[in-house]
């Protein structure tokens, strides 16, 4: 079963980060996400970004994965 850390280390691998914080079941999950990746990005297009950092996990290993994503602009530290 996959756990919130490994969600968090994936992330981590596949994008620069400030800050990143996920809780989740087992199966269900909420990340917080901040990258300077995410300036001047969409909200559809910063879930891209961490889609491809998770690569095919997101369709084989994790089941929901609902996101919070800053620029570290926006970022206040309250997520």
């Amino acid at each position: 079963m996959i756990n919130p850390d490994q969600i968090k280390n994936w992330i981590q691998d596949g994008l620069v980060c400030e800050h990143v914080a996920v809780q989740g079941d087992g199966q269900h999950f909420e990340a917080v996400i901040v990258s300077p990746a995410f300036s001047g990005k969409s909200r559809v297009q910063r879930h891209q970004l961490v889609y491809a950092a998770l690569g095919d996990r997101m369709r084989a290993e994790i089941h929901a994965l609902s996101m919070q994503t800053y620029a570290p602009e926006e970022w206040t530290g309250n997520g």
